[in-house]
């Protein structure tokens, strides 16, 4: 390997012509010196020494994005020497350099001290970073910039480690530079990733977007775009864009794709704001528009701030993007939010707080995967309105409950449908460009189903139903948590009045729970040892008393008034409903998974008594909100008329379905029926158990 000689006089005079070397950008140069002496031993594996990674990545910032802030500029020459040297520490860069920069080099760092299975430390990994990014958005910057770099020097890599960052980069760092509105990066990144990813059809298809940059009808069409604008006397710029490999990437199946619709960009350069109209009038003159393809994102920028008029001709037979823009306005497509770093604007600030709470939620949630949600966030837009005009940008496949979160966090919890124009929507109903969407409420919070989750797309509606669905499944937690200590303190002959007296903060402290509700919620959801729970208790709270022996193979009950399936989940294995006798719920915290009691599967599951409940459920006081369903085999239609006919008040029927065909004397039926609770329910099914006729029901939660 030949080693390079990093020449760091040039470096310095480079980005001296950036940021000067006032009082100001003492920090970046202090920064400079001390990560040369800490990387000043280390060699990358292409023969560069280390140093040239971190200056390469302040010179992105400073050079692509035009980013002049000397901490963040000193955070990207140290985001490597805590967890490259020893020696260094958070506490050190604190020290030398200030809070700030110590934030970010922190939230850059790599979990270092794991011992478990590769994939979990991964995910722990990107949640520090994405935690980090949401206390300081500067963390993410340099780590697109250090992703860039790194991709730029890939090639000294192990292939196998090159399709690695190659994955890792097309599923979350590409991605987010498209969500901060980074665009000359996210090409970039994809370009690199999709190369490495897919080298031979990536090679094939670079040889063909090579070849669409010399085609003469988009070089005619230039012409004479440019041709119309100079005998307008519009003093503009027109030039064309072909589009990279980013562009044939089908992000949804992970392949290249050999054509797409719109392969080629034609740019118009303008000097002002009305001369992006005037150009827009004289192209619509020549090349008229697709009808409703116009957009205006000068009147209405999009969150990141980016600017222009979108015009969509189609030119014999082939469909065409023009972009009109100034060059302010080309300058900020490229550096998205970062052009308004230290502005204070209410529409940044906003879009900042939101690209904060999203990546909060990424570093937090587990409920929900960080890939799937980026993926959605990273999709094109569609553009939805408010009554009022407000413009509300969403991911495209977004539905009403993505919309009402966005607009507001209590709004979202409280929909219970919407308007577009006439018409009423659910929840669940996917939004279309230029809808202009009225929302309806609820006064109290609504129990979505959890379905719905999946369908969100954007982050936020995602995470505030995790939320909502933990809290309920939390409250019936608890519940269980209670009643399961009271009968097992019970079955010892120990009072449950003893968890008030002033020493049960002593039993609280050892488990590390701050309050008895907390307690009654770990609990209920199997996280405290029952046995070692109650052996606290005895000895400390009812010492030197009598109590009973410890009491074996009975579970404890609990009496439920709720089917959830937030709360619960019926096993597969033996499909238990809450009309079935002898139904065990296991403890855990996603809720409780319901077996049969001579389930052979839970026969199999290794778990203490103290583990499990026997689940009852309250018959009047659990109502029933979804239509049941209920399939009579083979019965002729007399005989079901009849049965229907002196069937239990309760049923409430929707309509009656033959599944059979023609005009057969005996057939199958679909029986759809309204029921209030559990105990119309049961009623509905003793009547059918007792007429002889074969039937399937299964309930539905």
């Amino acid at each position: 390997m030949q080693y390079v000689k990093f020449d760091i006089e040039a470096y310095r005079r480079n980005m001296l012509s950036f940021i000067g070397d006032g009082p100001e950008s003492r920090v970046f140069w202090n920064a400079l010196d001390f990560a040369f002496a800490a990387h000043g031993n280390q060699w990358r594996r292409s023969g560069d020494p280390y140093i040239m990674h971190p200056c390469s990545v302040a010179r992105i910032l400073a050079e692509e994005l035009d980013i002049r802030t000397p901490e963040i500029l000193a955070a990207a020459l140290l985001h490597d020497t805590v967890e490259d040297v020893e020696a260094i520490t958070g506490e050190v860069i604190r020290d030398k350099f200030g809070p700030n920069v110590e934030a970010i080099v922190e939230g850059c760092t790599k979990v270092t001290h794991y011992t478990g299975d590769r994939q979990t430390f991964k995910k722990l990994v990107h949640r520090k970073i994405f935690t980090g990014a949401a206390a300081k958005l500067e963390v993410m910057i340099v780590k697109l910039a250090d992703r860039l770099h790194n991709l730029r020097t890939l090639s000294s890599m192990p292939r196998h480690k090159r399709q690695k960052i190659a994955d890792e980069t097309l599923d979350i760092y590409a991605p987010l530079a498209t969500i901060l509105g980074l665009f000359a990066i996210k090409r970039e990144l994809y370009n690199l990733a999709l190369a490495y990813k897919f080298p031979r059809q990536g090679s094939r298809l670079q040889v063909h977007i090579n070849s669409l940059r010399s085609d003469p009808e988009v070089l005619e069409i230039i012409g004479r775009v440019q041709e119309a604008l100079d005998l307008e006397g519009l003093p503009g710029k027109v030039s064309l864009r072909t589009k990279g490999l980013w562009g044939y990437y089908d992000v949804r199946n992970r392949i290249l794709i050999k054509e797409i619709e719109s392969p080629q960009e034609i740019l118009v350069l303008v000097q002002t704001r009305s001369e992006c109209y005037q150009a827009l009038g004289v192209l619509n003159r020549i090349y008229p528009p697709v009808p409703r393809t116009i957009r205006d994102f000068i009147a209405s920028p999009k969150p990141t701030g980016y600017q222009g008029l979108h015009a969509r001709p189609n030119i014999n037979g082939r469909k065409y993007l023009f972009k009109i823009r100034t060059e302010e306005m080309a300058r900020r497509a490229q550096r998205g939010m970062i052009r308004d770093w230290s502005t204070d604007s209410k529409a940044n600030s906003r879009f900042f707080r939101e690209i904060q709470e999203m990546f909060d939620i990424l570093g937090s949630d587990d409920s929900v995967s960080y890939r799937d949600m980026i993926a959605a966030s990273g999709r094109k837009e569609i553009y939805t309105y408010t009554p009022q005009g407000d413009l509300i940008c969403l991911p495209v496949n977004s539905i009403l409950l993505d919309f009402a979160f966005r607009v507001h966090t209590a709004i979202g919890h409280t929909c219970i449908g919407g308007l577009i124009g006439k018409q009423r929507i659910d929840p669940s109903h996917q939004l279309r460009d230029g809808n202009v969407i009225k929302v309806l409420r609820q006064e109290d919070q609504v129990n979505f189903d959890p379905a719905l989750q999946m369908l969100c797309q954007t982050p936020k509606a995602r995470s505030e139903l995790s939320k909502a669905f933990r809290q309920r499944r939390e409250a019936v937690s608890r519940q269980i948590g209670a009643s399961v200590l009271a009968q097992e303190l019970r079955r010892y002959g120990v009072p449950i009045e003893v968890v008030d007296k002033e020493g049960m903060a002593d039993i609280l402290t050892y488990f590390n729970i701050d309050s008895l509700e907390d307690l009654y919620l770990q609990v209920g959801e199997g996280r405290v040892r029952l046995r070692e729970l109650i052996y606290e208790i005895r000895n400390g709270l009812y010492v030197g008393r009598p109590t009973l022996f410890q009491p074996t193979g009975v579970f404890n009950r609990v009496d439920l008034a709720t089917l959830d399936p937030v709360v619960m989940k019926s096993s597969a294995c033996c499909k238990p409903g809450p009309l079935d006798k002898g139904v065990i719920g296991l403890l855990s915290e996603r809720g409780l998974s319901l077996h049969r009691k001579d389930c052979n599967q839970l026969q199999k599951i290794n778990f203490q008594r103290e583990d499990a409940v026997e689940v009852r459920w309250k018959l009047k006081a659990t109502r029933i909100e979804k239509n049941q369903r209920i399939i009579v085999i083979q019965a002729t239609r007399n005989r079901l008329l009849m049965l229907l006919a002196v069937a239990p008040e309760e049923m409430k029927m929707i309509d009656i379905l033959y599944l059979g065909k023609g005009a057969a004397q005996v057939g199958d039926w679909e029986i759809n029926f309204q029921v209030a609770n559990l105990y119309g329910l049961k009623k509905i099914d003793r009547h059918f158990n007792r007429s002889g006729l074969r039937y399937e029901f299964e309930i539905d939660l």
